[in-house]
């Protein structure tokens, strides 16, 4: 007999989107995807010999097919309540084009094709990063077109094809996560779902530990020690507010940032006394 089992799709399966799977895929059919092989196979061999139910499928988040075919993948194993979207590069992984291919546009992609698949009652996040809460605010006319110009136009816009540094490209990414999410609450919503994001700080992952290790970390060890926590974040952090985001119990949240930072960002804009 086929049993139509929930299902939590993670994209990305580095250290937070295993920890995700891990805390929320048990009686679920975890559907993991990363664009990563080989990472993605030792993944799901380790999740299943502990006992999860997982399907794999290698998905490019920049490609607009690729995203497309996960979806449909994903709606095909059963009813698609959670989606956890934690794939991206950062700004000691790649060079700009890069970073706002993925890190931009793969957003962009993966909450319209998931918006169309997402179960009643399902719910969606979408990991940005405490960078788009620094980064100075847009212009109204530059956040209307990130939030609702298709996905394939997102690299023309002028204020983002100049755009050639990292460290410059990521945060506008990640501010443009944010605005992509709020716009995207009234599509899920009209299939009763919700969708929201999670903007984590600095937390021990091995993408983390790989900025730590470039010019900017001693600036990310400094911004640590001054934080409300005084601790780097660990992926179980980022996996207990995905819990709470896609769980009953934020059933009136939608459209919203959860920012995850250890009190960073407050730390830096109240400034010292």
């Amino acid at each position: 007999m086929t049993v139509y089992r929930e299902v939590l799709t993670v994209i990305g399966v580095g250290g937070m989107g295993q920890a995700i799977a891990r805390r929320l895929g048990s009686s679920k059919t975890v559907l993991l995807a990363d664009n990563n092989e080989q990472v993605l196979t030792s993944v799901a061999e380790s999740l299943s010999a502990d006992g999860y139910d997982v399907e794999r499928q290698t998905v490019d988040v920049s490609s607009p097919e690729s995203v497309h075919a996960l979806a449909g993948f994903a709606g095909s194993l059963g009813s698609m309540t959670q989606l956890a979207h934690t794939a991206g590069l950062s700004p000691a992984q790649a060079p700009a084009e890069a970073i706002l291919a993925v890190d931009l546009v793969g957003v962009a992609l993966v909450l319209r094709e998931f918006g169309e698949v997402i179960a009643p009652g399902g719910a969606g996040v979408v990991i940005a990063s405490m960078a788009g809460h620094l980064f100075p605010p847009l212009s109204a006319e530059q956040e209307k077109a990130l939030a609702h110009n298709p996905p394939e136009e997102l690299l023309a816009l002028d204020f983002v094809n100049t755009v050639s540094e990292p460290n410059f490209a990521y945060p506008i990414a990640k501010q443009a996560n944010l605005i992509r999410v709020r716009a995207a609450s009234a599509q899920w919503g009209a299939r009763g779902a919700r969708i929201n994001s999670i903007s984590p700080g600095i937390i021990s992952t091995p993408m983390g530990q790989q900025e730590l290790a470039s010019p900017v970390g001693d600036g990310m060890r400094a911004m640590i020690a001054m934080s409300g926590t005084g601790r780097i974040g660990t992926p179980d952090d980022i996996a207990a507010a995905a819990a709470f985001l896609l769980g009953s119990d934020a059933s009136f949240i939608t459209g919203t940032d959860l920012l995850v930072d250890g009190g960073v960002v407050a730390a830096l804009k109240a400034g010292t006394p």
